[in-house]
């Protein structure tokens, strides 16, 4: 379903080379509707391409799509765009950090090219990723989080508690319930839903703890 950025080799993290950036870079954009297309249209147009806002994409521009949740497939079947234009970024992690693109069976080369060249063009490394259900951070996180809400849910530990414990134990930033608050209790949930549906694995269906205050705008530390 996809690999990270690195592995571990006896005990040493190792960083497979990265491909080459593509010496070409897309000069039209177009961005889908929804809660990530603001930030993701300056993103555009600060990398020096022209955002189009026409109201569907026209024939001569990258189409940008940001799944939260799901593949590039479904998305793009979702939103009735050309999939052999569309490229998918993830719209929640590593904007400005490391990039990650996601590609279809059906993006052509040539619009993959494009889109690496353009989102590498100010030196933030870009990777790209065949069709995957949330890309590889959305999934990898979600789980983390929805993890630590079913720990809560079975009160095997206070939810403070189970936040303390990870950062001291394994040295995160922050605790898996703090960072899904980071997030917002809404997009983990969004995601794991979409991840549940499109693969049907029982791993990524949404704690009750996470279901709950989810819907009810509440702090996932927030305790019964």
């Amino acid at each position: 379903m996809g690999e990270g950025f690195y592995r571990y080799r006896d005990g040493e993290m190792e960083r497979p080379p990265r491909p080459p950036v593509p010496d070409v870079r897309a000069e039209r954009v177009w961005v889908a509707p929804g809660p990530y297309r603001p930030r993701l249209e300056r993103l555009v147009a600060g990398l020096g391409a022209r955002v189009v806002r026409d109201v569907r994409p026209p024939r001569d521009a990258l189409v940008l799509l940001a799944p939260v949740g799901r593949d590039l497939t479904h998305e793009a079947l979702a939103l009735d765009v050309d999939p052999e234009r569309a490229v998918g970024i993830d719209p929640l992690f590593g904007l400005d950090s490391h990039r990650t693109l996601m590609t279809c069976p059906a993006t052509d080369p040539h619009w993959r090219d494009l889109a690496h060249g353009l989102f590498a063009a100010d030196g933030v490394p870009a990777s790209v990723v065949r069709d995957s259900p949330g890309f590889v951070c959305q999934r990898v996180v979600a789980t983390i989080v929805n993890i630590a809400c079913e720990i809560a849910q079975l009160r095997i530990a206070r939810p403070a508690d189970i936040d303390r414990a990870v950062v001291l134990g394994l040295n995160y930033p922050k605790g898996p319930l703090a960072w899904g608050d980071g997030l917002g209790p809404q997009v983990v949930l969004e995601i794991l839903e979409g991840l549940q549906r499109l693969t049907g694995d029982p791993r990524y269906r949404p704690s009750l703890w996470l279901r709950r205050r989810a819907r009810l705008g509440l702090s996932l530390l927030a305790e019964d």
